[in-house]
């Protein structure tokens, strides 16, 4: 197995211009003593377009203080989780207090949704039946006018376009890239791992390719490269490539799991908002 993931990579940010990124280092995800951590709420926003109040997860940074101002990312789950999968699996807690403690972070606010949009949003039962999936879809309008305005009433949070960051893993890497890509007045961070049979053909995801080029500060695109679902990651890479729209495309070793999307947290985390 490769020591160092292979890394195709056209440059949003100097910050990341010409560099190889190399897998997280041992202990990234284990829980250290001593250093100052952030805070997880569980909060329930009422959401009009399901007729309920709904779940979300949000993490505040160590040192939170409503005097100051925050960018905010959304990390969405995949097709068999809810707002508790990423907390459960993917420990984004201890991966962002260890980075803040190593000094490598800009302060972040970051929710954790449920992507399936329904009265039901539980992943009990039938995970693929017609109803759940399309709920799916539906969390676009929730996220855009129920749950983003909820976080920036409630939170210290930056409202603007330029400090909004969408990404997630699975059947959620593809709801960012949708949504994302399909919102860029909204989001300027946009991002996909492993993303799922969900995500648009990028001739939908971008019909107009300079308008990513004007309007997005950082795209990126990830995949194990033993993950079955890698053509969908290809084929969006293959899209962006052709059109000169700049973007991280990031193969890493390994197949469809937390250990690759834990990886790609620690990865992105230190790209964004700089």
């Amino acid at each position: 197995m490769k020591n160092i993931v292979l890394l195709v990579l056209a440059v949003i940010s100097s910050a990341v211009s010409h560099a190889q990124i190399k897998a997280a280092p041992i202990g990234f995800d284990i829980y250290r003593e001593h250093i100052e951590r952030g805070k997880m709420d569980t909060i329930s926003y009422p959401s009009n377009t399901v007729g309920v109040n709904r779940k979300a997860l949000v993490y505040t940074p160590p040192g939170y203080s409503s005097e100051q101002k925050y960018p905010v990312l959304y990390l969405l789950h995949g097709i068999g989780g809810d707002e508790l999968e990423w907390f459960k699996n993917g420990v984004p807690n201890i991966i962002l207090d260890n980075l803040y403690a190593d000094g490598k972070l800009e302060p972040m606010i970051v929710v954790l949704p449920n992507g399936r949009a329904m009265k039901d949003d539980r992943a009990t039962g039938n995970i693929m039946d017609k109803e759940k999936v399309a709920a799916f879809s539906t969390f676009e309008k929730d996220l855009l006018e129920d749950l983003i305005p909820f976080v920036e009433a409630h939170y210290a949070a930056k409202k603007d376009q330029a400090h909004r960051a969408l990404f997630g893993l699975s059947m959620g890497g593809g709801q960012a890239l949708n949504f994302g890509l399909g919102n860029m007045d909204i989001f300027a961070w946009v991002g996909g791992f492993s993303a799922a049979p969900n995500t648009r053909e990028p001739e939908q995801l971008l019909p107009n390719p300079q308008e990513a080029k004007d309007k997005l500060k950082f795209l990126w695109i990830s995949c194990g490269d033993q993950d079955g679902l890698i053509r969908f990651s290809e084929r969006t890479h293959t899209y962006l490539e052709k059109h000169h729209i700049p973007h991280i495309y990031y193969i890493e070793p390994g197949g469809h799991d937390f250990k690759i999307w834990k990886n790609d947290l620690y990865q992105v985390s230190q790209l964004l908002f700089k």
